[in-house]
């Protein structure tokens, strides 16, 4: 049987739709964090939608199942195949075309494979710009962006993946394609299809292409980093600056002194932006559109910190004299995840809380965490203005990765996760619930929800093949 399928599939997709070789496998078997590592029949890489529908509906009559897998830059093992080998990955890789960019409508249609960084290229070359930015950009795919419903950190003014797709084109699980790439301002047909499939992880069907709210190009910005006795303070410098700056912050990270040391010893060479240390930093972003509102920047930032030391806010502050200033700030927060993935072994939390909660549930989860866990250390940074922090707990000194993780790793995101329910807040943010996550939001979801959602992937795949034993 399998013989026979990989047969039909080589035939079907020809010499580079379809790899059994170990070499090419390889990267691909295992997940960005290297938490899992599977086996797969092979790895298919479709040229077009109509040989992903092609691919789907030859998966089904030999009951083959299929992980959908974009730049394999998830954060819970969402796009990684189990150890039994039964699966295929399907790569959306090779379809990697930007079909259409409407300077007028300001949006844009990607095949699934495209990279974040290449439409971000595409869309400057055009005076306009896809606002929604992570670390990953230069791997991650568009396809895979939809499917998690990703974040990153223009969240607070731009919203989420969500909020960001206008439509999109997809292969269900008999090989159908749904195709809901046209947008329209306002289509009261019923269900938005659409908005079951973001974030679904592969789970209800197959992305294949997306179309994307633009928006213009940024006429200048103001990138400020400040140094602050505590989260509460951060919070109310937040506040000042949305009130004093409105529509025009972008921005806001926050990050305690151990995550800026992290980061000097994970990249030699970078330079604190404060003289003195601090026990927790702000990154602050604000853009204009226009250039007489971007002439302006420098001096609304200088008044936004003026009045923030005048109510003892922060301690210090600094805003960026140059664009490579600027990038150098924002580079220290994109490095942190594989800074602090360097100090050892750790539980990484993709949590949120209501954003008015945050500062008080870290300061009274931290203390609580590294208490009940004597030698673990936990840290916390990440995009304050829309209550999503990442919370990591790093295991003590010395410690065995693969044994801890299954231990005290274990039982403590088990507490993280219990504390996050009890501020009513949710257990996954922006990484998606994959298979990390899935277990727990069987254990915390409301009964209710979780049969919905059951009851849906049931209608909607019922033979199971879409990526199996994700998400629910």
């Amino acid at each position: 049987m399998s013989e026979t399928f990989l047969a039909e599939a080589a035939r079907l997709l020809g010499p580079k739709g379809l790899t059994t070789d170990p070499d090419d496998m390889a990267p691909w078997l295992t997940d960005w964090r290297g938490r899992y590592t599977g086996a797969a029949r092979a790895i298919a890489s479709p040229a077009n939608t109509a040989e992903v529908a092609a691919l789907v509906k030859l998966c089904v009559r030999h009951g083959v199942p299929i992980v959908p897998q974009g730049g394999n830059s998830g954060m819970s093992g969402g796009a990684t195949p189990f150890e039994s080998g039964r699966e295929i990955i399907l790569s959306l890789r090779r379809m990697n075309r930007i079909t259409a960019l409407d300077t007028a409508a300001r949006s844009a249609t990607c095949e699934a494979g495209v990279i974040l960084q290449v439409l971000h290229d595409a869309a400057e070359k055009e005076g306009l710009r896809f606002p929604l930015t992570l670390g990953g950009k230069g791997s991650a795919t568009i396809g895979g962006l939809v499917s998690t419903n990703a974040g990153g950190t223009q969240v607070l003014r731009h919203g989420s993946m969500r909020a960001l797709v206008l439509g999109v084109e997809a292969v269900m699980a008999d090989g159908s394609v749904l195709d809901l790439l046209t947008p329209l301002k306002k289509d009261n047909r019923g269900f938005d299809l659409k908005q079951v499939l973001i974030g679904s992880e592969g789970t209800l069907g197959i992305v294949t292409a997306a179309t994307l709210r633009l928006a213009p190009a940024i006429a200048g910005r103001t990138v400020m980093w400040a140094g602050t006795t505590s989260l509460h303070d951060a919070r109310s410098l937040l506040l000042l600056a949305e009130d004093m700056a409105p529509g025009l912050l972008e921005g806001f990270e926050v990050l305690p002194q151990h995550s800026l040391e992290a980061v000097q010893a994970y990249t030699p060479g970078t330079r604190a932006p404060l003289a003195e240390p601090h026990a927790w930093h702000a990154l602050i972003e604000l853009v204009a559109g226009d250039e007489g509102t971007a002439a302006r920047l420098p001096e609304l930032a200088e008044r936004i910190l003026a009045t923030a030391f005048e109510r003892d806010l922060i301690a210090d502050a600094t805003i960026a004299a140059s664009e490579d200033q600027a990038e150098r700030m924002w580079l220290i927060r994109e490095t942190i995840s594989p800074a602090e993935r360097a100090l050892g072994p750790a539980m990484q939390h993709d949590i949120s809380v209501p954003v008015e909660k945050m500062p008080a549930f870290v300061e009274a989860a931290v203390p609580r965490l590294e208490a009940d866990w004597p030698g673990t250390r936990a840290v916390c940074f990440g995009h304050l203005g829309d209550g999503n922090v990442h919370f990591h707990v790093i295991a003590p000194p010395g410690s065995d990765q693969a044994s801890w993780e299954a231990g005290d790793g274990k039982a403590i995101s088990a507490q993280v996760h219990d504390m996050v329910v009890a501020w009513g807040g949710s257990i996954s943010a922006e990484h998606g619930i994959g298979r990390l996550k899935r277990d727990e939001l069987a254990r915390l979801s409301d009964p209710a929800v979780l049969a919905t959602m059951r009851a849906i992937k049931q209608a909607l795949d019922p033979d199971g093949l879409l990526n199996p034993g994700k998400l629910v």
